[in-house]
């Protein structure tokens, strides 16, 4: 009986590590060709979305405030305005679901669409940004 109590509670314990884990999967998408990928957080109460762009034409200076990367990550918050950061990691994950052109998708307060022509993102107050490899831009 106490074999088989252990071995239970070996599976309670594994069922509860396997839902907390699907809890920790990433939110957001990749485009179809898989140069940009975009996460969205949940922060205090407020939703944040990151996009990073892979490949890109050109990358703008980098300002004398940045040490890490600059050029390849955008960010917003749901009310706030979008922006370029300076980051030095990446929202880029293989795991994501695909947004396929002509897609969209929304989530606490933003909606994003995949067009062939880049993705195009913005939140609540009509604030955000359009990406493509040529050429990037901040609304």
């Amino acid at each position: 009986m106490t074999r088989r109590l252990a071995t239970l509670a070996f599976g309670l314990c594994l069922l509860a590590a396997g839902s907390a884990h699907a809890q920790d999967r990433p939110i957001g998408f990749l485009t179809p060709s898989k140069n940009i990928a975009c996460q969205f957080y949940a922060d205090n109460g407020q939703g944040v979305l990151r996009c990073d762009i892979m490949a890109m034409d050109a990358r703008p200076r980098r300002p004398a405030d940045c040490e890490l990367d600059w050029g390849h990550a955008f960010e917003m918050s749901a009310k706030g305005a979008a922006g370029r950061i300076c980051a030095g990691d990446t929202v880029m994950d293989p795991s994501l679901p695909v947004l396929a052109y002509g897609e969209v998708w929304q989530r606490g307060g933003f909606t994003c669409r995949s067009e062939q022509t880049g993705l195009t993102c913005f939140n609540a107050m009509q604030r955000g940004f359009s990406l493509a490899r040529a050429k990037q831009e901040v609304f």
